[in-house]
């Protein structure tokens, strides 16, 4: 059979003895048939011929970071660097003239004749690709030194060009090169091509370029800085060229993995490979094979090359990062250590009395992969284990294996379902120890525990997965796990499981909404139909009323039955049945959150927007032509306004929610707007708090909906009603711009894609339905609380009174009565400048909002040197002073979990 892999050469078609390797060195003139030799079973698929390393990008990075420090420390250290230069100088002037020749014409030559060399032995190897990777990076170093080259002459500042050239010595009226132009290419093809992954030529490599230094400095043709900048042009083009491109895939094949195996002294007849159940955590884990020898039981044989090694290489970063008190393992590890590590590992842990696969050699497949033999362990795992053979007795088993590593203070680290061996005589044994931890700290043992409790309480649930790990560990250590029983402390896969079945209750419970909503329905429509001719009898209303609640109260009962505690809320549960003083609140185990990492990241922009802002204010004649009774007075409306946007939102949600928190959810609202636009982060906001507040999140959204449906026919009504007022309809109209007509545009033709496929309209209909499911039934409660409907509209109604009254204010601040405008006008001016703000894809409508409002006073009579300080007034209190207090807020309410 064929065996796939990176190599099409190594195939299984007719093999012969000399496309077997190794055959010779069989001991004992053992001589067996060919065919039945070097056979790979289910070896992995076609690998792509090129890989894309993480650790290449990160050493692109921090080349092009070490390339701006040089230069800065030549941009503003120019008194150490000429220092610098001097002492070079003159050290090295007291050198030899003979040695000088001597190290100028062996650079000269080897710089040339080295990389020839290597590309000869890598074609004779059949490494041509490396070959043209080197020279891709030659050629992109050459561009790159070129325009350095141009940059420094032309547009870089003196004393960076002073750091970079000096006068020629055979012309002192022309400067040396800040970039050698072939030594820079020479850098990045012997990086590119490997050259510095092979001790030998890598002594080479710095033998040429410690001599082309010496022999170009000393000769004056120059300097230190241009010498660094060189080699840092080099190494960071090459990096970059290889991780664009790709490196060529040198992982080992099915039958490199045999001939590694005879070097150690087995004798391998057939390899298969053992596909992983979870390619998304384990795929850095090694590549299993299922090994028969010639004599001697079979053996089970991991393989890790480079590139396993890299995957997941951001993931583990983040985590470590993130991670208060414990960390993933070191997020790139060297082949070596990765073999040490498990290696380790599988001694301790059998040492320590618990069952695990025995590790029996060990091995280096070439420069990039090593294996790991290990002797057969047969069963199946506890993931593919039948309901009914997950026994009480194999839990305990479980347990008892993951009390021997505690005993000696080993963590696992990953106790999921398919680490759990389970061999053909019902023995459990722990197997993927290689994410291990010897001399653990009490935190990681903690984490096991909890780790194993979810395991099994997704198998056999939380009763049976706490009652055993009771009767093996005892009250005291499973009461002490729970603080760690938590998502963040959890592995990857097992917080992928729990979201799914988050997702599936939640599923059900709108399954049940809508089923309690279609069983009332019926009922409803025969009973108003009876009572429509005395539709405006008293008792008719309050018959419809009691109908009405009696739909909400039979779909609040539905919601009620169909709701179901998650796993973790289940096993604190059972272990608080036992230990009811265990402590239950959370650890803080995370350093940096991700909801801490976008705060900052959005006060940085939105930092940079009000800086720009305040760069272009000319705050002179702005303090001194204004009537700051009018901006006090306009101060009092921008701050009355977020009180109105609290009533409004409050004015369509029936639940109770602190008015006091809401009115400081709005004022966080002014933060988002500033880093997301106004019509998206207002919104995600609004619904995120009433969330948090208690309120379920289809009713959520349906609230914050509602509100801004509302809001919209408010807004176009007055603008319509201001509008004839005023006679504007018969100005110049504020025409969109281009951006909004191409964003709309592109609106309608998405809405006519989903309606047209059939499949995405039928995923978006499902969601939308499922989402809104209690929209109805919760319109209806906001229309049976006449209170609630007053004080959302009237929020509405004062939101926008507050804006224009805070307008007009600030338009009479630097205004008189003779350039005064009516406040009819100013009204549809703020109207028209805030529908444009809303749908312009800028953070709170920058730019798009300030040109509409000048433009617009401009229009209804206002002289332009008013129009602009009054709006550049406007937006500072509405827009760019609350930024401050709004991150405040936002930060103080995430605290509060109310975000």
């Amino acid at each position: 059979m064929k065996q796939q892999g990176a190599h099409p050469e190594d195939t299984e078609g007719t093999p012969d003895a000399s496309s077997r390797p190794d055959t010779a060195e069989e001991p004992d003139g053992a001589h067996r048939d060919v065919a039945h030799i070097d056979e790979v079973e289910g070896d992995e698929p076609l690998l792509p011929a090129r890989v894309h390393r993480p650790s290449d990008l990160m050493r692109l990075v921090g080349g092009v970071l070490a390339v701006v420090v040089l230069l800065a420390i030549a941009a503003f250290a120019h008194g150490t660097t000429s220092g610098l230069e001097q002492d070079i100088n003159k050290g090295t002037g007291q050198a030899p003239d003979l040695l000088i020749k001597i190290a100028g014409l062996a650079s000269s030559i080897a710089i040339l004749l080295v990389p020839v060399a290597f590309a000869i032995e890598r074609l004779i190897k059949r490494d041509g690709l490396r070959i043209a990777d080197g020279v891709l990076a030659a050629v992109l170093a050459h561009g790159v030194t070129l325009a350095t080259d141009l940059w420094v002459a032309r547009a870089a500042p003196d004393s960076i060009q002073d750091a970079l050239t000096q006068p020629s010595p055979g012309d002192i009226h022309a400067l040396t090169d800040p970039v050698h132009g072939y030594l820079a290419p020479v850098i990045a093809y012997m990086t590119a091509v490997g050259m510095s992954r092979r001790p030998r030529w890598r002594a080479v490599l710095w033998v040429v370029l410690l001599l082309d230094a010496f022999s170009m400095l000393v000769t004056g043709y120059t300097t230190p800085f241009s010498i660094i900048l060189t080699v840092l042009i080099g190494w960071t083009v090459a990096y970059g060229t290889l991780y664009a491109v790709g490196s060529p895939n040198v992982r080992p094949t099915g039958r490199t993995l045999m001939a590694g195996l005879r070097t150690v002294g087995f004798r391998p007849v057939t390899a298969s490979r053992e596909e992983a159940a979870d390619a998304a955590e384990s795929g850095d884990r090694g590549r299993r094979y299922f090994v028969t020898l010639e004599d001697g039981p079979p053996l089970d044989v991991t393989v890790v090359d480079r590139e396993q090694q890299a995957q997941g290489f951001f993931y583990r970063a983040w985590r470590n990062l993130a991670l208060r008190g414990f960390a993933t393992r070191r997020s790139l590890q060297s082949l070596r250590q990765a073999l040490e590590q498990e290696a380790l590992l599988a001694y301790a842990a059998i040492a320590a009395g618990a069952n695990a696969p025995k590790l029996i050699a060990t091995s280096e497949l070439g420069p990039d992969a090593v294996m790991l033999v290990y002797e057969h362990t047969g069963g199946h795992t506890l993931d593919s284990l039948a309901d009914e053979k997950i026994t009480d007795d194999l839990l305990r088993d479980t347990w008892h294996q993951v009390k021997a590593l505690q005993s000696r203070r080993i963590a696992h680290r990953r106790l999921v379902g398919d680490a759990i061996l389970v061999d053909r005589s019902g023995t459990v044994i722990l197997t993927d120890l290689r994410g291990g931890e010897i001399a653990a700290g009490d935190l990681l043992l903690r984490m096991d525990i909890s780790q194993l409790l979810v395991t099994l309480g997704l198998r056999v649930g939380a009763e049976r997965a706490v009652a055993s790990a009771l009767s093996v560990l005892g009250p005291d250590a499973v009461a002490d796990c729970l603080p760690m029983l938590q998502p963040i402390a959890l592995s990857r896969s097992t917080r992928a499981t729990l979201r799914r079945l988050a997702r599936e209750r939640a599923e059900r419970e709108r399954e049940a909404v809508l089923e309690a909503s279609r069983h009332s329905r019926p009922a409803r429509a025969h009973d108003a139909d009876e009572s429509r001719p005395a539709v405006l009898d008293k008792a008719g209303k309050k018959a419809v009323r009691a109908e009405q609640r009696a739909e909400k109260r039979a779909i609040d009962e539905a919601i009620e039955e169909a709701r179901e505690e998650d796993l973790l809320s289940q096993i604190r549960h059972e272990v608080l049945r036992i230990r009811p003083q265990a402590p239950v609140e959370p650890a803080r185990l995370e350093r940096v959150r991700p909801r801490t990492l976008i705060s900052l990241i959005a006060g940085a922009i939105g930092a940079y927007f009000l800086l720009t802002q305040l760069t272009h204010i000319e705050f002179g004649p702005l303090i001194s032509n204004a009537e700051w009774g009018w901006v006090a007075a306009a101060m009092l409306f921008s701050a009355l306004s977020y009180v109105a946007a609290a009533m409004a939102l409050l004015g369509f949600v029936p639940e109770r929610v602190p008015f006091l928190r809401t009115v400081a959810a709005q004022v966080a609202g002014s933060f988002v707007k500033i880093v997301a636009p106004a019509a998206v982060g207002g919104v995600a906001l609004n619904t995120r708090f009433l969330q948090r507040a208690g309120v379920r999140p289809g009713l959520a959204v349906a609230s914050v909906g509602a509100s801004q449906l509302f809001g919209l026919g408010c807004h176009i009504l007055m603008l319509l009603a201001f509008g004839y007022l005023t006679g504007t309809e018969k100005t110049p109209s504020l025409s969109p711009s281009r951006t909004v007509i191409g964003g709309l545009l592109t609106v309608a033709v998405l809405v006519l894609v989903v309606t047209s496929v059939p499949f995405l309209r039928k995923f978006v209909v499902t969601r939308v339905r499922s989402l809104f499911a209690g929209v109805v039934p919760r319109m209806l409660d906001v229309l049976q609380r006449p209170q609630k409907l007053i004080t959302g509209i009237g929020g509405m109604l004062l939101l926008t009174a507050c804006f224009v009254m805070c307008l007009d204010a600030s338009v009479r601040a630097f205004g008189d009565e003779s350039t005064s405008v009516s406040i009819a006008s100013v009204a549809v001016v703020f109207l028209a400048g805030n529908a444009l703000g809303s749908a312009a894809p800028t953070p709170g409508g920058v730019g798009a909002v300030e040109a509409t409002l000048t433009v617009g006073l401009i229009a209804v009579g206002l002289p332009s040197e008013v129009a602009a300080p009054a709006v550049l007034l406007f937006r500072l209190l509405t827009l760019w002073l609350p930024v401050l207090p709004g991150w405040l807020a936002f930060n103080h309410l995430t605290r509060k979990a109310a975000l």
